[in-house]
């Protein structure tokens, strides 16, 4: 499977480490593995996910101070990967914010017994 062509610099790039994609967090990896098999698959366009990726860390700069310590490229990398799937039409909110749901779940230090119980208030 070859990865698609990921920008090296500017607000779409993502972190590196000696060349190497940076990953902090498993489910980070399993965000980026999931859209470069999304694009494989034909499910999605890369070009239009790059563009929304861009729009989204825009979006998030916007909203938060420089060097906000909570910026999470690969928070923004996922956010981006559900806005165009949504748009596609190819999941629907239910699906987002159950995984959301399931990510929010497997934070650090969060203890694992609630992820059991699904709200129903909307």
């Amino acid at each position: 499977m070859t990865t698609p062509q990921l920008d090296i610099e500017g607000p779409g790039a993502p972190p590196r480490r000696n060349g190497e994609l940076a990953f902090s967090e498993p489910w980070e990896s399993r965000a980026f593995g999931l859209a470069v098999a999304l694009d494989a698959s034909g499910v999605i366009e890369w070009e239009a996910f790059r563009q929304q990726l861009i729009a989204t860390i825009g979006v998030w700069e916007a909203a938060h101070i420089p060097d906000d310590e909570s910026w999470s490229y690969w928070r923004c990398w996922q956010d981006a990967l559900e806005q165009l799937l949504l748009d596609q039409g190819v999941i629907g909110d239910d699906d987002v914010d159950r995984r959301s749901e399931q990510l929010a779940a497997r934070a650090p230090g969060h203890d694992h017994e609630h992820h059991h119980h699904h709200r129903h208030d909307h």
